[in-house]
């Protein structure tokens, strides 16, 4: 059975070149991975990602650290895991997460950065875990064909007031805002 894995990116901006800032990652069941880079490219950063993205990271220091926050299960995987360091380190913790599902199915929002920068993770498609479903979906795509604005605010619609909005650009909360909006979206 495939577990649908709700996901996003944030990164230094909407060109070629760009580089991860943080990646958040919520299963359907409700397992967590949160990580944030340090090596991303600061010469890349301007005042809206300094502003918007930057000041809702949880470590904009960026040294190294590994946060296990529940108890491990029978295989001795945690369910939820948050990362600060380095793309190497990064990758090692992200593949043990995923490593818990037998398979995955990603969904994302505008996913075409998204997808991108996850695979470049691995260092490039062929190199991804091999529980993954090939083929990444869109929630925007599930918008338009529930006949909803695909433009429409994720917060209102998910229902998350305005508040807890402010942690909009944090990669882990925007993550939970898909699957919320995917859970209300399979509803219609």
């Amino acid at each position: 059975m495939r577990t649908k894995i709700f996901f996003d990116t944030e990164f230094t901006g909407l060109h070629q070149k760009t580089t991860l800032i943080s990646i958040g990652m919520v299963s359907k069941c409700g397992k967590e991975f949160y990580a944030e880079f340090n090596d991303y490219d600061r010469n890349q950063v301007d005042d809206w990602i300094q502003q918007n993205v930057i000041s809702n990271l949880h470590h904009p220091d960026g040294d190294f650290r590994v946060y296990i926050e529940s108890e491990e299960n029978s295989e001795g995987m945690p369910a939820n895991i948050k990362v600060y360091g380095n793309s190497e380190e990064i990758k090692f913790f992200l593949k043990k997460w995923l490593s818990q599902f037998e398979e995955v199915e990603m969904w994302s929002d505008c996913l075409a950065y998204d997808w991108v920068l996850f695979n470049s993770i691995f260092g490039d498609a062929f190199k991804i875990p091999e529980n993954f479903h090939y083929i990444p979906f869109d929630i925007c795509t599930l918008f338009r064909i529930k006949k909803i604005n695909p433009d429409i605010s994720r917060e209102k619609f998910a229902g998350i007031n305005s508040e807890r909005s402010k942690e909009k650009h944090n990669a882990l909360h925007d993550a939970k805002v898909i699957k919320k909006c995917y859970k209300k979206l399979m509803k219609l």
